[in-house]
């Protein structure tokens, strides 16, 4: 019996520590966005009511009962930069200054400032404001750099925008640049000089005191070799000492460098954010998908620009991802085709970067509700004039 009692004992604990084991070999990398927002909201539906209680008996009086009390409602707005930051986060922070109205659609109004929808007096503190970065260029694909606000109209959802708030020519905003470098074996033979070609773009972009970029290469893993600096001796060195090798994570890395470098990195103003993401877009490791990575870059406000390692024609399908996540982000892919055009692409993503335009809008309809809207900005009464910015944004959750 005594043998027996031992082997229940024995067979409960596996029954128990199993479990906990099995919980430690979980992926670090969170839930995507998209799941997260999914669960908040079915937090929030309506739970049906409990059963009634039974009645007491007619005429009966309910010793423990009181008198019934009215609730206040809760008037505080609230701030719409909680986690789960979206392309509306750095617009909605905006101090309050006093005590304030609410308008119809949502606004806050404060009196010392004129409404120019014709309503009362009122400064309006949005939490449903929404910033773009964008770039335009002529037919023959040059820069084009003295547009002014009333040269564009913003589309959100197919409707046009309220108005735009705020407009300003990018050029001399501080940058913060994530690089990610493709450290699998996948792309060992030319490893060298495209590490070079990227000491190269940071010794030239970044600007001491002002911009700061930090380093990360990724195969199975993302390796942060160098964290946010000015410091461009440092981070040349975290770029060379990056050794290729393993398989390739390549979504988790841009997933982990939106998340917990950019989206966690502090501001004391506007910045321009941006990875250039250096690789043959091939994957075979990564928890997170293509699309989940791409929404990563969406929230955190992120341009990517991607440069692709596959030094022929038509890359394949490495080269159509690569292209994918430069498009949804507002960046551009760069197909180099032999290994001297790496640099080139370099040069021309830091063009871009002191060349593009930033405003702030009111959409036309908005709800925290997390949910996706497409947007376009277009240049109007001006012909052969392209304009290239992320495809939409993801709504704050409340």
């Amino acid at each position: 019996m005594r043998a027996r009692s031992i082997s229940f004992v024995l067979v409960g604990l596996a029954g128990f520590l199993l479990p906990a084991m099995a919980q430690t070999s979980t992926d670090d990398l969170p839930s995507a966005p998209s799941a997260t927002v999914q669960q908040k909201q079915a937090a929030r539906k309506p739970q049906p009511p409990p059963p009634a209680p039974a009645q007491p008996a007619a005429n009966a009086p309910d010793p423990q009962a009181q008198p019934a009390q009215a609730t206040p409602k809760d008037s505080t707005t609230k701030n719409s930069s909680t986690s789960g930051a979206s392309p509306s986060q750095s617009g909605a922070a905006q101090t309050q200054k006093k005590p304030v109205d609410k308008n119809v659609d949502g606004a806050l109004l404060d009196p010392n400032d004129a409404d120019d929808s014709g309503g009362p007096p009122g400064f309006r503190v949005r939490v449903n404001e929404v910033n773009l970065v964008f770039t335009v260029m002529d037919k023959h694909g040059h820069y084009v750099k003295d547009l002014k606000k009333d040269d564009f109209d913003v589309i959100d959802n197919d409707m046009a925008a309220k108005r735009i708030r705020s407009f300003q020519n990018e050029t001399d905003l501080p940058l913060q640049v994530g690089l990610l470098i493709d450290a699998s074996n996948s792309i060992r033979e030319r490893f060298k000089f495209e590490q070079e070609s990227a000491v190269e773009f940071l010794n030239d972009t970044i600007r001491r005191n002002y911009d700061k970029a930090f380093v990360i290469g990724f195969d199975v893993t993302p390796d942060v070799t160098q964290d946010f600096t000015d410091d461009t001796e440092a981070l040349s060195k975290g770029i060379r000492v990056l050794q290729p090798g393993g398989g390739t994570a390549l979504f988790d890395a841009l997933y982990f460098a939106c998340r917990d470098k950019l989206m966690k990195e502090k501001q004391t103003g506007p910045v321009r954010k941006a990875i250039i993401l250096l690789t043959d877009g091939e994957d075979n490791l990564s928890h997170v998908t293509r699309e989940e990575a791409i929404e990563m870059a969406q929230r955190a406000e992120v341009t990517v620009y991607t440069i692709s390692t596959n030094l022929t024609n038509g890359g394949g399908e490495g080269d159509k991802i690569l292209q994918r996540i430069a498009d949804a982000t507002g960046g551009r892919s760069y197909r180099p085709f032999q290994l001297t055009d790496v640099a080139d692409a370099f040069g021309k993503i830091q063009e871009e970067l002191r060349s593009q335009y930033a405003l702030s809008y009111l959409p036309p309809q908005f709800a925290l509700d997390g949910s996706f809207h497409t947007v376009e900005i277009i240049a109007k009464n001006h012909k052969g004039l392209h304009v290239r910015s992320k495809h939409g944004y993801y709504a704050p959750v409340e």
